[in-house]
């Protein structure tokens, strides 16, 4: 039986601590969570043991694996805790908040012969599969401009939890669900961040709200153009609004969050891949990670990958607070 704990017992991390206990050979023995009601809700769902603490955790219970969806700035010492421990990690993004912790972790990974999952699930939706398909085709040519954004109404009700707090959160919206359009874009287009200017704007909030990037990215030598805008006071609730359009040499695709659009001249090809519900989403990730971690399949979630997001994010915050354009090194 593969063993999980569950650290972060909120809303998210009781979803995949069920949906985790749900997968053939798995059960979830175990969870953390300092909120007493977090905690006596767990047990109550779960008939498991809760801890206050990581550490109490790790010393109490006989583990294979943990699932962190905590605070995002706890995310690292949690994780490196569980890896030196022994044990497989799967943590909901963002990775870290912090470009030295994401390459520690990584490392420790690798030196433990451990698998480090981090939670893009995009990179299991069939859209975004078959944007990155015909990227992948040459059917637009080469891509050379790359224009996406995000909205959702995200600060009504994160401004008095725990992503309102910039010391527990790392920062707002780009963080938060803005992380998911960064590693998208980069995941669809095989592409690496290397500079980026930035202008972010918190609109009185404590974290930030808004945020405009103009992005230099590279793929395998070639150079693209990319505007990334995610704002955290739209009007999409409960998911984020997303657009996507890549323009290449023979073409372009767009993507309005459900159809996909391949403009060729004068021939126009559409798809309308199917829209998965977010549990069936979530269980897809956590059941490719367990196999991961068993030695029964590929890790489609790699903490490199969550590295280049946390280096581009870093480095937009650093252009937004100097006002200059910034290098982002991505570097493992």
């Amino acid at each position: 039986m593969f063993r999980v704990a569950g650290i972060g017992l909120g809303t998210l991390g009781t979803i995949e601590c069920r949906l985790l206990d749900e997968l053939d050979g798995v059960s979830v023995v175990a969870g953390v969570d300092p909120d007493d009601d977090a905690r006596e809700r767990f047990e109550d769902g779960f008939d498991a043991t809760t801890y206050e603490s990581v550490e109490a955790l790790l010393d109490g219970e006989f583990l294979d694996a943990v699932a962190i969806a905590s605070p995002h700035a706890e995310h690292f010492n949690q994780a490196l805790a569980a890896l030196e421990t022994g044990l497989h990690v799967h943590v909901e993004k963002p990775m870290v908040t912090d470009l030295g912790g994401a390459r520690a972790l990584i490392d420790r990974a690798e030196e433990e012969g451990l698998i480090l999952a981090v939670g893009y699930q995009r990179h299991l939706d069939p859209r975004f599969h078959e944007l990155r398909r015909i990227i992948d085709s040459g059917r637009i040519g080469d891509p050379h401009m790359v224009v996406c954004h995000l909205e959702q109404e995200w600060i009504e009700w994160t401004k008095d939890e725990w992503r309102g707090d910039p010391a527990r959160s790392g920062g707002g919206q780009l963080y938060d669900s803005g992380s998911h359009l960064l590693d998208a874009m980069l995941w669809v287009t095989r592409s690496k961040p290397v500079t980026v200017a930035a202008a972010v704007d918190h609109r009185g909030y404590d974290v930030d709200v808004n945020s405009a990037l103009a992005v230099v990215l590279d793929r395998d030598g070639e150079r693209l153009t990319a505007s990334v805008a995610v704002s955290g006071d739209g009007s999409s609730v409960p998911d984020p609004g997303e657009w996507f359009r890549v323009i290449g040499t023979e073409g372009m695709v767009t993507f309005d969050g459900k159809t996909i659009e391949v403009a060729e001249g004068d021939m126009t090809y559409r798809a309308n891949p199917p829209v998965p519900e977010f549990e069936a989403l979530a269980r897809k990730k956590l059941r490719n990670f367990v196999d991961a971690a068993r030695d029964e399949g590929d890790l489609l979630t790699p903490p490199e990958d969550a590295l280049q997001v946390t280096a581009l994010t870093e480095a937009a915050y650093e252009s937004a607070t100097t006002g200059r354009r910034v290098n982002v090194n991505g570097d493992a």
